[in-house]
């Protein structure tokens, strides 16, 4: 009898903790309902919609929204964010893993102060931090400064409004947000792996490509898809730093909904871009369980 009286004690418990594992999760739940679901079912639903002269949303369904963002023009500038936010990425991952990798490295106290010099520039609003990046590029600006009193050039290097200074205003948005995933899978890294492939005959290269890089992987992911997924929204620096020249997606959807005043293609536009970033998702998924 005590026996079969176990179990359903047990069970007795557990319903009572399930239930304050959901009511600790309701405030999530509902930010989440609130903030991201119900936008995203409006944004379906007025992609299929039309609108009048003046503006206003109709709700008479059609197609031809989603037709038109695969007009050659937009095609063309969704390439270019795409682009942009590879390049970005992969600059962010080229320098934010040394650095990630030699702050796990220390010890903990020197951790910490590497990571409070990581987090800093959040302290800073962005558009301060972007109109800073314009005073240092600008042909009068801090860089040409220091280049021409160092006789390194002789006349001014024409950057700001081009699309070198929207990559040079990504990266460093972005580059904190490569940054931190790694150095938590890094931090995590049992280096005794390491010296055990070195024991078995690998060289820096081969532990570093197979024993290194497949442990920290999950952070290397996490990282790709802080940076690559808002790197190819971003809308502000293209228009701060490019001058609005080198428009993005993030670009064209902020015009629809604020200038042209055609919610119903710019809402196709934001479904488009939010299946990428659920293809992105999968793909980094998958890469990350073959690792596994």
């Amino acid at each position: 009898m005590q026996a079969v009286a176990l179990p359903s004690s047990a069970n007795s418990h557990a319903h009572p903790a399930g239930r304050v594992g959901w009511l600790l999760l309701a405030p999530l739940l509902l930010w989440l309902a609130a903030f991201v679901i119900v936008p995203m079912l409006i944004l379906f639903v007025y992609s299929f919609c039309t609108r009048d002269d003046l503006g206003r949303v109709v709700f008479s369904f059609t197609l031809e929204n989603y037709a038109r963002v695969f007009d050659p023009v937009y095609l063309k500038i969704l390439g270019r964010s795409v682009g942009y936010a590879a390049l970005t990425t992969a600059i962010c991952v080229a320098i934010g893993y040394p650095v990630a990798w030699f702050m796990a490295r220390q010890r903990e106290s020197v951790r910490n102060k590497l990571l409070l010099l990581v987090m800093i520039p959040f302290w800073t609003s962005f558009l301060i931090r972007t109109y800073a990046w314009i005073a240092i590029l600008k042909s009068e600006g801090l860089m040409n400064g220091l280049l021409q009193w160092a006789r390194v050039i002789s006349v001014p290097l024409d950057i700001l409004y081009t699309p070198t200074a929207v990559v040079i205003g990504l990266v460093y948005a972005y580059l904190p947000f490569m940054i931190l995933p790694i150095y938590g899978s890094a931090e995590k890294l049992d280096q005794s792996l390491v010296e055990a492939a070195y024991d078995l005959g690998a060289g820096p290269i081969r532990a570093f490509s197979k024993v290194i890089i497949p442990l920290t992987w999950p952070g290397i992911s996490a990282g790709i898809l802080l940076v690559f997924v808002p790197a190819i929204g971003m809308f502000a620096i293209t228009d701060l730093m490019g001058g609005a020249q080198v428009p993005m997606i993030g670009n064209v959807i902020q015009n629809q909904f604020f200038r042209a005043r055609n919610w119903p293609f710019g809402a196709a536009l934001g479904v488009v871009f939010t299946l990428m970033f659920i293809v992105a998702y999968v793909l980094v998924q998958r890469r990350a369980s073959k690792n596994a």
